[in-house]
């Protein structure tokens, strides 16, 4: 099984005759977007989440707006394309990694170690993961959201919970989402230790339920 973007790249045709051309012109594409994503980088570094629009990105790249868009659609598309590496490196440790997140633990342990992982994730990019999600699909139907949800539904099943498993797999990521564990964080002070002792505790109880 591949990795997931979250934002996936355009697919190759076959070629023909003029597929030198093609190549330099994608050669030269994924030079100015490596640019832009290295002036995007920039900015939050410097100004955080908040401070990356298409405008101040067009003008530290020294390009026009258009370009930027053109590029990345819209502000929720750069942001996803920055979250794209980082989330297919979380989905190589839960897919293929060592235990007990990757296989050869229990479901359960499985389980536990997923969303202590993910919240340490979501602690990390969140900023940039929250201002990828300003559209229902951006927030539930990207592939590497469904691979995730799958995956968590597999445990579930694996760990002999049958009541309606897909609909739990929903349940319980909706208690991992960056909004939610973010104002946690920001507005209530909840340490991430506390964080990930109720999802330890929560997921438990699901599966000892059951």
């Amino acid at each position: 099984m591949s990795l997931i973007p979250i934002r996936p790249g355009g697919q190759g045709g076959p070629r023909n005759s003029a597929q030198p051309a093609a190549d330099t012109e994608r050669r030269d594409a994924a030079r100015n977007r490596e640019l832009l994503l290295r002036a995007a980088r920039g900015l939050i570094e410097e100004c955080g989440a908040a401070g990356l629009t298409m405008a101040a990105l067009a003008q530290r790249a020294g390009v026009g707006k258009g370009t930027v868009f053109r590029r990345f659609g819209s502000r929720a598309g750069l942001m996803m394309t920055l979250l794209s590496d980082a989330e297919a490196a979380f989905q190589g440790r839960f897919m293929f990694g060592p235990p007990p997140l990757g296989p050869g633990a229990e479901p359960l342990e499985r389980l536990i170690a997923f969303g202590v992982e993910r919240i340490a994730w979501v602690l990390e990019f969140g900023e940039l993961a929250r201002a990828a999600e300003e559209s229902p699909y951006n927030r539930f139907d990207v592939p590497a959201a469904v691979l995730w949800r799958r995956h968590l539904e597999m445990l579930l099943r694996e760990a002999g919970v049958t009541a309606d498993p897909w609909l739990m797999a929903a349940s319980l990521s909706a208690t991992l989402e960056p909004e939610r564990l973010l104002h946690a964080v920001e507005a209530h002070n909840l340490a991430p230790e506390r964080l990930a002792g109720s999802w330890r505790d929560l997921v438990t109880r699901v599966v000892r339920g059951a």
